[in-house]
């Protein structure tokens, strides 16, 4: 995936008026008519597509197809870090026999999609998909892979665009103000250029050092941010770069909240003067349950790596793993591997007892 593809996600952030072409993109990697975002916080629904869309979405909205189509249910009930096809819900006799298909879709030269769902542990929940036209056929397995390499930046912009409520940035102190969240702008070589006073409240989690600088108590998440910060405009760097949602932990281990950092591309650089990144913090609480919100939304974990870490949240060992992906346990190590890295964790148990007690509140849903 070209980089330059992720550099225009990332403007987006701040600049939504640029999401139309941005999608437009997405969805010629998926050989597809166009693309949509959606995002929905108490109740307000926010939403943008290509402009090939436009009309067609409009009327989705407006003429009562948003709130009759089980698309997005179907997307958040999977609980899968990964964009999902129509085939993974239903039969083509069920497609053949849904009036959101039939009666919507298909006479519009639609019918065929690849969706994902995001529950933010903001409120906000956001829906990204591309559309396909219906004699093209189902969106091949490749293609979805291809969008799911795009996936965690999307995340993060989209983050960003949500909690503007898709409205362009007006300037730093502005938009750390209405992002709601800790939020602070450092600049290339990790100087505070400014920050919200949410971010400076939090005094048990970051620390403020001379000239400008922080540290984050939490010495595994400190470490992840200043090996991460380099990375991001290394003229190598790679599609896919390295962590960029990662937990902040309270001194007795738990996750308290998850960091992300969102590079500051292009056009967004008019906006904040000076910028590089933008470190945004999100809440976490807890609940019994597996955290299988917080590991889709907010850790960059592809699906196998999900597994594992779901697997080990709920007391399975890495065998039991093995088995029930009819995988084998050499595999299971090195998703382990990964999912240690991402997570900021060090061993097995730590992500076992770190995502055990992990989650985000009542399950959120789309109305």
């Amino acid at each position: 995936m070209k980089a330059d593809l992720i550099d225009r996600i990332y403007e987006c952030s701040f600049v939504p008026e640029l999401w139309p072409g941005v999608l437009d993109e997405v969805a010629q990697v998926a050989d597809s008519s166009g693309g949509l975002l959606f995002a929905v916080r108490d109740k307000v629904l926010n939403w943008t597509s290509s402009s090939t869309l436009n009309d067609i979405f409009r009327a989705y909205v407006s003429d009562g197809w948003f709130a009759k189509c089980s698309r997005r249910v179907c997307l958040f009930s999977q609980n899968q870090p990964t964009f999902l096809v129509e085939n993974d819900f239903w039969t083509d006799d069920q497609l053949d026999a849904n009036p959101i298909y039939t009666d919507f879709f298909r006479p519009r030269g639609l019918g065929w999609s690849a969706g994902t769902g995001l529950m933010m542990p903001t409120g906000d929940n956001i829906v990204f998909s591309v559309e396909r036209a219906f004699q093209r056929g189902p969106i091949e397995k490749d293609k979805v892979q291809t969008l799911n390499e795009l996936r965690p930046h999307l995340a993060r912009a989209a983050l960003i665009s949500a909690r503007l409520g898709l409205q362009n940035a007006k300037g730093a102190s502005d938009t750390l103000a209405v992002l709601g969240l800790p939020a602070l702008i450092l600049d290339e070589s990790g100087v505070v250029i400014e920050s919200n006073a949410l971010m400076e409240g939090l005094t048990g989690q970051v620390h403020w050092r001379a000239q400008d600088r922080i540290a984050l108590a939490d010495p595994r998440a400190n470490a992840i941010l200043w090996s991460a910060l380099p990375t991001l405009d290394a003229p190598d760097r790679p599609a896919q770069p390295g962590v960029h949602s990662f937990a902040i932990r309270s001194p007795e281990g738990r996750a308290d909240m998850v960091a992300h950092i969102v590079p500051i591309r292009r056009s967004a650089h008019d906006i904040f003067a000076r910028s590089y990144a933008l470190l945004i913090v999100t809440p976490v609480t807890t609940r019994k349950a597996p955290p299988v919100e917080l590991l889709r939304s907010l850790f960059d974990l592809t699906p196998s790596e999900a597994r594992v870490a779901r697997g080990l949240a709920t007391g399975d060992s890495l065998d039991d793993i093995a088995a029930k992906g009819s995988v084998s346990r050499n595999t299971v190590r090195a998703q382990l591997q990964q999912v240690l890295e991402k997570t900021g964790c060090a061993r097995q148990a730590e992500v076992a007892a770190l995502l055990s007690g992990v989650a985000l509140g009542p399950d959120p849903t789309l109305h």
